[in-house]
C-alpha cells in the first residue's frame, strides 16, 4: 500500500452530503491523504499535479464549463499536470466511457466506505505516488 502522506485527493463537482461521505471514504482507506473540495474550474486547474487524485462526479456540481464528469476527464486526461482521476457513478456505462476518456477504474456512490472503494483509492494513490497520472 502506498504511504499516503504525500496524496492530495480533489472531490470535484460533488454537493456536501456526497463531500462529507467521500472524505470519510477516504481518509479511511487513505488515512494522512489531504482532501479538498474543488466546485469550479479556477480552483482545479492550479490544483493540477501528478501527485492529485481527483474523483470526479458524473454530473457537476459547481461552477465548470462542462456539466458532465466524463467530458471534465477527458479535457484534464492526458495533461502532464494531471494526477490519475476516478469517476464517482453508480452507472456501468458511465464508469466504462470514463476510462475509455482516461479514468482509472472508479466506484459508485452506493460503494462508497466499502472495500473495493477503498482499493480502488488505494490503486490510485499508487499511480499518484509514482508521479505518472
Amino acid at each position: 500500500m502506498a504511504d499516503s502522506r504525500d496524496v492530495k485527493v480533489l472531490l470535484v463537482g460533488h454537493c456536501g452530503f456526497d463531500s462529507g461521505l467521500l472524505t470519510r471514504a477516504v481518509a479511511k482507506a487513505l488515512p494522512r491523504a489531504e482532501v479538498v473540495l474543488v466546485n469550479t474550474d479556477e480552483d482545479l486547474s492550479p490544483r493540477l499535479s501528478p501527485e492529485t487524485i481527483l474523483l470526479v462526479n458524473r454530473v457537476l456540481d459547481g461552477q465548470f464549463a462542462v456539466s458532465s464528469g466524463i467530458d471534465l476527464i477527458a479535457g484534464v486526461s492526458g495533461r502532464a499536470e494531471a494526477g490519475p482521476t476516478l469517476l464517482i457513478s453508480n452507472y456501468e456505462d458511465a464508469q466504462a466511457e470514463a476510462e475509455r476518456k482516461g479514468a482509472m477504474p472508479g466506484f459508485g456512490k452506493n460503494d462508497v466506505g466499502t472495500e473495493l472503494a477503498a482499493e480502488r483509492l488505494r490503486e490510485a494513490a499508487e499511480v499518484a505516488m509514482r508521479g505518472d497520472g
